[in-house]
């Protein structure tokens, strides 16, 4: 796959609320996850299975799901990036909007690296 075609099925598997089949379908084994520092989520994931691990832990901190979005793609080469939305009661502390760009880079037709920034 190209990284417009890889770009374009994250986006549509992300709208339809499916992350893991993203992750399982598009990632590289060995690929890597980069969270800002201060949340409690910040730092580096390595590997698929602790990307996937990531997303369960932060589905669980979820009370309630009120809605969200994910952008178009914009691509560059091996990199593209989306903007993520996300309304949700966290638990713990309330609700809030969550708003972010994701960027990804790719090799050899998989998701090597993903960055959130926000």
């Amino acid at each position: 796959m190209t990284t417009q075609e890889i770009a374009a099925r994250l986006v549509e598997l992300c709208r339809q609320g499916q992350y893991e089949t993203a992750q399982t379908e598009l990632y590289a084994e060995d690929a890597i996850s980069i969270e800002p520092e201060g949340n409690p989520m910040s730092g580096k994931v390595e590997g698929l299975a602790g990307i996937i691990a990531k997303g369960h832990q932060f589905q669980a901190g979820v009370e309630e799901l009120h809605g969200g979005s994910v952008s178009d793609a914009i691509v560059a080469g091996n990199v593209f990036a989306v903007t993520i939305t996300v309304d949700a009661t966290f638990k713990g502390m309330g609700r809030m909007l969550m708003e972010e760009v994701a960027a990804y880079k790719v090799k050899d037709g998989k998701i090597i690296r993903e960055e959130f920034f926000y």
